[in-house]
């Protein structure tokens, strides 16, 4: 229902935009040289800018979207949308360019260096549109695996430049706003607005609640290889309202890693004044994380996440998990309902990898429910619809939660989906950017 009305919101604005920029037109402009090109270039450029303002709230955190659709969905949408306004964005400045070219009887490329170095704000829009494209490139599948997740997110901080030089080029130089006030007062609402969501949701929201938190860290410990648990302190813990299987963006404020957040799950549901996150050292941030020093100040943002019991419409629910998303499980585990028929079942390559396993065994044989293993190298003992089918028989009826590495959800989605589990009653997380 959320999901509906924001997509309607979305839909309205959308037209809104492409309305106004219409009939800012006139015959006259038309029908000058180059004026056809002019005005596709502007529908291209406002286009752009509005969807890459989508992309911006979509990952603003909202509390009340990211409750109802879960961060995991607003990232694929983000991304789907993402080669739209840098396609429309790149056909703005071709169209407009050629058209101007044409009207000033010059070459494109005199007509390009004339834009940049005697309009005003051109210039800079120029770079912003070049930061655009630089997060874009990066956040392609095939670069994007060979970036650590800390350059990656670094290079994502651009957008907000690339898109606060864009709004001065587009407020003082675009053609649609001169001699239409109301034009220039509705884009200026919508750049003040997601400006204002972000600032608010992203960066003074999480102060002032961390202000109330104070956590600290307490202690870390080993789980399995490479896998350690952090334990921190706090206060007010229990206005966390975080449901089991949701996770936070944590920052270790210590001077080599409070530059940037990470997502990690809670691996249990918070007992105040403590609360328990597992990680596993994959990358800069995560492998130091074993290092740290008792007393450490820990910032965090969230909860988010719809993997939650909330997510269920059914009292049978199968979880299935592998590597260090087993910890996500474990929190969910806690908070199912008791009258929730549960079935776990967890993969590793060897039943040390296996993250939490007393833990998730204890809590699972304490609902009377059915705890499953799955240990030895993927190519010698196999998890496909037939193994499933023999661990969970009555899949097709149940909530199916499964959480572990991209490659390993896929599988094992494709297994449940095979054997009669409904779409809408499965649900995931990945630990992937």
């Amino acid at each position: 229902m959320v999901a509906d009305v924001f997509a309607a919101l979305a839909g309205l604005g959308f037209g809104a935009t492409i309305g106004l920029v219409i009939t800012g037109e006139t015959r006259g402009s038309l029908a000058a040289p180059g004026g056809w090109l002019i005005a596709g270039g502007r529908l291209a450029g406002f286009t752009g800018a509005y969807l890459m303002l989508i992309m911006v709230v979509l990952i603003a955190r909202l509390p009340w979207l990211e409750r109802a659709v879960g961060q995991d969905r607003l990232l694929r949408w983000h991304r789907r949308i993402a080669p739209w306004p840098l396609g429309l964005i790149a056909v703005h400045v071709v169209l407009i360019t050629l058209g101007y070219a044409q009207l000033a009887k010059v070459g494109p490329l005199r007509q390009l260096w004339a834009f940049l170095t005697t309009y005003p704000d051109l210039l800079a829009a120029a770079v912003g549109f070049g930061l655009l494209i630089i997060a874009g490139v990066t956040s392609i599948r095939m670069a994007r695996r060979h970036l650590k997740y800390e350059t990656w997110w670094v290079i994502h901080l651009y957008i907000y430049l690339g898109l606060a030089l864009a709004f001065a080029h587009q407020i003082v130089t675009g053609g649609s706003f001169i001699g239409h006030p109301l034009t220039r007062a509705i884009w200026i609402v919508l750049w003040a607005s997601t400006a204002g969501t972000v600032i608010v949701f992203r960066v003074l929201h999480p102060i002032f609640r961390n202000l109330q938190y104070r956590l600290r860290v307490v202690s870390v410990r080993p789980e399995a290889p490479g896998v350690f648990s952090i334990i921190c302190s706090g206060r007010s813990l229990r206005r966390l309202a975080v449901s089991g299987g949701q996770f936070f963006h944590w920052r270790f404020l210590t001077r080599e890693l409070w530059w940037h957040a990470h997502p990690y799950s809670l691996s249990a549901l918070p007992q105040p004044p403590y609360i328990r996150v597992t990680v596993k050292g994959l990358g800069d941030q995560s492998r130091s994380v074993a290092h740290l020093k008792p007393g450490t100040r820990v910032f965090i943002e969230g909860p988010y996440g719809a993997f939650t019991r909330h997510a269920r419409s059914s009292e049978r629910v199968v979880l299935i998990g592998a590597g260090v998303g087993i910890t996500p499980l474990r929190a969910l585990l806690e908070d199912l309902p008791p009258s929730v028929d549960v079935t776990v079942i967890v993969r590793g390559s060897t039943q040390e990898e296996i993250v939490h396993r007393d833990e998730v065994a204890a809590l699972t044989a304490q609902r009377g429910g059915q705890f499953h293993e799955v240990i030895g190298p993927r190519h010698l003992v196999r998890f496909d619809a037939r193994a499933l089918r023999r661990l969970a028989p009555d899949i097709a009826q149940s909530d199916v939660y499964v959480c572990g590495p991209k490659g390993f959800n896929e599988s094992v989605i494709g297994a449940a989906r095979r054997l009669g589990a409904h779409r809408d009653r499965i649900h995931q997380e990945a630990f992937s950017f």
